[in-house]
């Protein structure tokens, strides 16, 4: 009998004919080439945390866990070379035990640090590009069985984001920067004030974002510096305790919105009622992430920059209008370009809107629709979210797409890395 393996959304399931956990490259090059050898197909997998069918296969899963070590850090050029299964959250402590730290990164750190950067995981921040942008070099593992280092030239570019169609990612090589400390405030405002003063909100600080129930006039904004000050962190007591009844709270009202959808804008209302301000100082890998345990279904769309004031609220008023019954905010992100050729920032300051549904309610209604309307300003699909793209609709919004097609076409013509999502993204 098959294993089976799921997602952390519980919505992606698949029967692998192999789950196999190698400890090293040797190891897993050996499994690569051997199934290429049987005519299987491989898919490797890190935490399960993208909301698509990304990692699922009925071929090998390589299962990424048992590559997790830190295997070389200087200090001094910051470069740090980690394997490809290593966590987010796992390496904040790591990295600042040599005094270091991540650029940046996302508010989800559960992901493996090949699974974020094969997607373009990135957090906010108009100067600082999505986590794959980090990476100087890697080792890529092919159908052949071969290692190959990559660190310039078309396959690193395709590399940094793959969706692992290129091969397996063994390790990576990152460049760091120096250990520093987030000084953040939420604090709420006015939606119309926010969207109002957006740029200077973006451009005068180092990281903003905000949230927005779309029955709700008032946003959650977020505000980060960084500093090389001392951190003064809170209590992990009292962080957990806030953390708990923040979940708690969304919790308790998502599921009566589920059992009466109607209530949802009063339901808005009053879960925004109940968003206080707070601050926070402490080292970065503490800050930037939260703990989730509600589970939802999500969907992320980067468009330009200069469209994000009216992309928001069309989103705003199709809820409105249609009267959805959405149980979670409208989250938004800002990010500097890039140029790995499938990043969704490739090429332009980019605004990132991720929209949300509560697990087990209907989503598809919400989202097709406000797909729709990021359509219209080029949108590009988070690669590990859901959305309903082909590579026909995709082709024309990636300035590279034949140079990633003709790298996979030398690095995998024989499709050994394909699954059902790849072929419905990138084509056969």
């Amino acid at each position: 009998m098959s294993p089976t393996w799921g997602n952390w959304a519980r919505e992606q399931f698949c029967s692998p004919s192999a789950i196999v956990r190698p400890t090293s490259e040797a190891e897993l090059a050996e499994v690569v080439a051997q199934a290429a050898q049987r005519g299987e197909r491989v898919r490797a997998v890190g935490t399960g945390h993208s909301f698509t069918d990304c990692a699922c296969t009925d071929g090998v899963m390589i299962d990424m866990t048992g590559l997790q070590r830190v295997i070389g850090a200087d200090p001094a050029s910051g470069l740090v070379t980690i394997e490809g299964g290593a966590t987010v959250h796992a390496l904040g402590p790591q990295l600042a035990e040599r005094g270091l730290g991540l650029e940046n990164q996302g508010d989800i750190d559960a992901q493996s640090i090949t699974g974020a950067t094969a997607t373009a995981t990135h957090g906010t921040g108009a100067r600082f590009a999505n986590l794959s942008a980090r990476i100087v070099s890697l080792r890529l593992v092919t159908a052949s069985g071969d290692a190959m280092t990559l660190s310039e030239g078309d396959e690193y570019l395709a590399a940094r984001v793959s969706l692992g169609a290129l091969g397996v990612i063994s390790q990576v090589t990152i460049r760091t920067v120096r250990l520093y400390t987030l000084h953040r405030r939420d604090e709420r405002r006015a939606l119309t004030e926010t969207l109002e003063r957006l740029d200077e909100y973006v451009d005068g600080n180092d990281h903003f974002e905000f949230f927005v129930f779309p029955y709700a006039d008032t946003a959650l904004t977020r505000i980060t510096r960084r500093s090389d000050e001392r951190p003064t962190p809170t209590p992990m007591w009292k962080r957990r305790l806030r953390e708990d009844f923040e979940n708690a709270g969304l919790s308790l009202i998502c599921r009566t919105g589920r059992r009466f959808p109607a209530a949802a804008p009063r339901l808005n209302r009053l879960m925004t009622s109940l968003m206080s301000a707070s601050t926070v100082q402490d080292r970065a890998y503490r800050v930037y992430a939260t703990e989730r345990k509600v589970r939802f279904t999500e969907m992320e769309y980067a468009i330009p920059r200069e469209h994000a004031r009216a992309a928001i609220q069309r989103v705003i008023d199709l809820v409105r209008r249609r009267q959805l019954p959405i149980m979670f905010p409208l989250e938004v992100r800002f990010s500097a370009p890039d140029d790995a050729f499938l990043s969704t920032a490739h090429g332009r300051d980019t605004c990132y809107i991720a929209v949300h549904q509560y697990t087990g309610m209907e989503f598809e209604t919400y989202f097709r629709a406000v797909e729709a309307i990021m359509d219209e300003y080029a949108g590009r699909p988070h690669w590990g979210k859901r959305h309903y793209q082909t590579a026909d609709t995709l082709r024309e919004r990636y300035p590279q797409w034949d140079g990633f097609t003709a790298v996979r076409d030398r690095l995998d013509p024989d499709r050994v890395f394909l699954n059902d999502y790849t072929r419905r993204v990138l084509g056969n």
